[in-house]
């Protein structure tokens, strides 16, 4: 008897494989069913000579029919429809099945090579869905066990026949099953296929912040210098930006250059100074003089009125353990005692260099003020927070995480490092195709639905053509001309 990791080579995908080459016969008992499994195996299952299944249950709430959150990718091929027909003609002709009264607590997989009598079987954690075959990722801890031994085989191949003539002999639980499997063939109503989809992109909206709700929250922001000086597509990028930070705990402003990220990054400082939270903002050397001035008793100030009170530190003030940073004492910052950090020109940050000898700024700003201390949101300002690689927002999207690899999986995004990875690998074959193929929409068809869905949660990026085509431009004027992107004083 073996352990299958049920990782790269060593699945048990690839044991069923090497099993069931024709001819062959498999028993299997299982307390799921997934169609994007049988999709996997298909060929091997439809040339089988015999098969008995053993189900618990018959609903897709119990089977699992259409898999789970890592299934994502399968579901967005479309396929569901056409899965379920050809699994519904491989059941009709090929399988005996029945259903157990109660749970299985583990799954059992019997694969018999008619001509040589190999037996292997197969047990544990290794339920008939993609994570237990291994094909996506599962539960590292989950224990499988492979036995090829006569006297093995003999054991379990006698305790699945008492299991199943134990069953009653009906063909209940198969016609149930293949009822169900016809609900998912059957064409849907288009206004059923219209109304699900508006059910899926407003189900969470009244999670969302509008500019109500916010200006409720921190009472007088609405009577700021700073609110009344924005254009109405600030605004809307200011609430757009403050929903993602009480949210996720992250946002990237990442508008052209020229629509006024400082500003709107000045309207969301404010917004948390009226809730009483400290806000950092850490800065390239060269722009400190632009951000201290809305802060500073000067009449060059015309935010002077809203008394911005944020500290303001080079992104360079990361590499010191010492001495003085503007009028910040840097021995003495209490680094983790920041509820909101703004990085202007995070794009700054996309590498994430190591040292053995010393800690990186990366480094040092992930533990010292984000992870240690408060909890701290993120606000990152860049034009191009992606240069050369789509990786280069993976780093970024990790001050946001914490590092968390899983922290957006409530939201869709199983593995923000497989999805950016994933990305980056359909853009590298965009590069490598003719000049007539290459072109954007067939790269966005490429890049696929995870990594547009990680930069919807995550970024604010509008352009002119942008602005001009859904605001207009009877408040802004000509758009090319802006430099600061408020309002005249």
């Amino acid at each position: 008897m073996k352990i299958i990791k049920n990782i790269g080579n060593d699945r048990v995908y690839d044991e069923l494989r090497t099993s069931l080459a024709a001819p062959a016969s498999l028993n299997l008992a299982s307390p799921v069913f997934s169609l994007f499994a049988y999709a996997e195996l298909r060929e091997l299952l439809d040339k089988l000579d015999t098969c008995r299944v053993v189900l618990q249950g018959t609903s897709d709430g119990d089977l699992g029919l259409t898999g789970s959150d890592t299934d994502r990718s399968f579901r967005n091929r479309l396929n569901v429809h056409w899965l379920a027909r050809e699994c519904a003609a491989w059941i009709k002709k090929k399988v005996e099945l029945r259903g157990a009264p109660g749970a299985l607590p583990q799954s059992l997989l019997i694969a018999t090579k008619v001509e040589s009598a190999l037996t292997r079987v197969i047990t544990g954690n290794c339920s008939f869905s993609t994570e237990g075959l291994g094909i996506t990722p599962g539960n590292q801890f989950s224990l499988i066990q492979c036995s090829e031994g006569p006297e093995e085989s003999a054991t379990f191949s006698a305790w699945f026949t008492s299991l199943w003539n134990s069953l009653p002999a009906s063909d209940q639980h198969k016609t149930a099953f293949l009822a169900r499997l016809q609900e998912l063939a059957d064409p849907k109503a288009p206004a059923l296929i219209y109304y699900l989809t508006l059910f899926q992109i407003f189900k969470d909206l009244g999670d969302e912040l509008d500019e109500e709700r916010i200006v409720k929250s921190a009472t007088g922001i609405r009577n700021t210098t700073v609110w009344k000086k924005l254009y109405k597509f600030q605004r809307d990028g200011v609430i757009g930006a403050i929903d993602k930070l009480e949210r996720l705990g992250g946002c990237i402003i990442a508008d052209s250059v020229g629509l006024g990220k400082t500003f709107e990054a000045l309207a969301i400082i404010k917004y948390y100074e009226l809730r009483n939270d400290r806000v950092l903002v850490l800065v390239p050397k060269r722009l400190r003089d632009n951000w201290t001035l809305y802060k500073a008793n000067d009449r060059r100030n015309f935010l002077a009125s809203d008394r911005l009170n944020y500290d303001v530190l080079n992104h360079t003030d990361l590499s010191r353990d010492g001495g003085t940073s503007g009028d910040i004492d840097l021995g003495h910052v209490n680094w983790g005692n920041y509820d909101l950090v703004v990085i202007d020109e995070s794009h700054n940050f996309r590498n994430k260099s190591t040292h053995n000898t010393r800690e990186t700024r990366y480094d040092r700003l992930m533990r010292r003020i984000i992870k240690d201390g408060v909890k701290t949101r993120v606000l990152m300002l860049s034009a191009t927070p992606v240069n050369n690689r789509l990786a280069d927002l993976k780093n970024q999207i990790a001050f946001v995480t914490e590092g968390d690899d899983l922290a957006l999986a409530g939201h869709g995004i199983s593995s923000v490092e497989a999805t950016v990875r994933q990305a980056q690998l359909q853009f590298n074959r965009w590069l490598a195709l003719e000049d007539a193929e290459r072109r954007p929409a067939h790269l966005l068809e490429m890049l696929g639905f995870d990594y547009f869905k990680l930069l919807d949660l995550l970024t604010i990026a509008r352009s002119r053509k942008h602005i001009e085509k859904y605001y207009g431009t009877s408040e802004t004027g000509r758009i090319p001309g802006m430099v600061s992107g408020c309002t005249p004083i």
